[in-house]
């Protein structure tokens, strides 16, 4: 008898803004009795929600119960920047890539995801106010950003992939900023309103065969034969689960000492008077991530109740997986200064929300698509890249349960598997120390 007791759950600094945003969602179903199903799927974010959507697909008949400690789009989901990227974008790398056989195949697999959340948002009937394929810009501010665009663009020649390069006053006329001395546009980027979509998806794929309860966190899994999952008001019966945890991985024992634990930090404003929007000018609605990966991420976006800017930097090596208030307070500062520099006519605006998000890194840069145990799968591990990594291993993990055979899925099988970490006490100061270096590197990138 294998029994799993969770060491650790899910603790969010600050609140989702992206969820806050929205109207009012569905009264939350909790999970108050014993039920048994054909499939448990722990974890409601992209990789969890992808793998019950593929699940429902290659397993039509079969009941599937998804269970979530929070509620849907207030955990990771509803916390990240909103870029579903198709290109490489390896935030332990100066301008993002990689070898180039690796990126070029990296960048089919994370296509083939975006294509999965594509059928979705249509199917869903999601507006282009929560899923629009408009590609994105890297904007660079300084000579060095400007340079690692262009070091980009060459690997990006080198894949066959196409690209524009904007000058200043094309970036200008976007952002309504003079900040930006260029820009590089790549079309394959979707961008989305995290947890507007990740809502859209539970509400479209619950059914009388698929279940979601959220606010039911796993205390602890048992096989019994099947696999038994216990929660604070009931119990899920399942022959197959798949672990969609991203970090929390570790909280259900696996892989100790292989994943890194980074949070990242963000900030929306609240919304903007008519006369600022006006002040601002630009387009109604863009983003932008930086040309070094130590930067600053600005988007601007259209809520119901008017325009708002979310910016996003600094990282910090967690590996308790928390942060404090505290925290959140003193990262606000590098929030509100890049605001500043940025948006000097926005001189006033104050910030509506402030919170932070937790990402899983691995140190060789894999995702976790594995069977860890008879009829217990991992899809985990997203690099930064919740939205489309956490798409790819959720379907993935839902093939691999079913045998369902493809080159994607081989790939990543054939991964190595995370890196083994130095000791914490030697990898906490090492790691913030080198993050803290490279932001300070990035200059006024960052």
């Amino acid at each position: 008898m294998q029994r799993i007791g969770v060491r650790k759950l899910p603790i969010d600094p600050g609140p989702a803004a992206w969820n806050c945003v929205l109207p009012e969602p569905e009264p939350v179903q909790v999970l108050n009795d014993d039920i048994g199903a054909d499939w448990l799927v722990i974890g409601a974010g992209f990789a969890g929600l992808a793998a019950a959507r593929r699940l429902s697909q290659l397993c039509p008949t079969d009941k599937i119960v998804v269970l979530d400690a929070c509620r849907v789009a207030e955990g990771p989901a509803g916390r990240n920047s909103g870029f579903m990227i198709d290109l490489p974008h390896d935030l332990a790398s100066s301008d993002y890539g990689g070898s180039l056989d690796h990126d070029v195949t990296l960048t089919k697999d994370n296509r083939h995801a975006i294509n999965f959340a594509a059928e979705m948002a249509a199917e869903f009937e999601m507006g282009r106010e929560v899923y629009n394929p408009c590609g994105k810009v890297n904007g660079a501010a300084t000579l060095k950003g400007d340079r690692h665009n262009q070091e980009y663009a060459a690997h990006l020649s080198a894949m066959g992939e196409p690209f524009e390069m904007l000058d200043a006053r094309t970036m200008r006329a976007m952002t309504g900023t003079s900040y930006y001395r260029s820009g590089l546009f790549t079309a394959g980027t979707s961008v989305i309103q995290p947890a507007a979509f990740v809502r859209a998806v539970a509400k479209g794929i619950a059914s009388n065969r698929v279940q979601i309860f959220e606010q039911s966190p796993v205390l602890s899994l048992e096989r019994q034969g099947d696999w038994v999952a216990k929660t604070p008001g009931g119990s899920v019966k399942a022959g197959r689960v798949i672990l969609a945890v991203n970090g929390h991985l570790n909280s259900f024992g696996f892989l100790k000492n292989q994943l890194m634990h980074v949070f990242t930090y963000a900030s929306m404003t609240r919304p903007l008077r008519a006369e600022e929007a006006a002040a601002l000018g630009g387009h109604p609605v863009w983003g932008i991530t930086p040309a070094d990966p130590m930067g600053t991420t600005v988007r601007k976006i259209e809520t119901s109740q008017g325009a708002r800017i979310v910016v996003r930097n600094r990282f910090t090596f967690d590996p308790s997986m928390e942060v404090d208030e505290k925290r959140i307070r003193a990262v606000s500062k590098d929030h509100d200064r890049a605001f500043a520099a940025r948006f000097p006519m926005l001189a006033g605006v104050e910030m509506a929300y402030r919170w932070g998000g937790r990402l899983c890194l691995s140190r060789n840069n894999v995702s976790v698509v594995a069977e860890l145990d008879q009829g217990l799968y991992a899809a985990c591990c997203q690099n930064g890249l919740g939205t489309t990594r956490g798409t790819l291993s959720g379907l993935l993990a839902a093939e691999l349960a079913t045998g369902t055979k493809s080159a994607r899925l081989d790939r990543a099988l054939a991964a190595p598997a995370p890196t083994v970490l130095p000791p914490p006490i030697l990898s906490k100061p090492g790691a913030n120390a080198y993050l803290r270096w490279q932001e300070f590197k990035a200059g006024a990138e960052r």
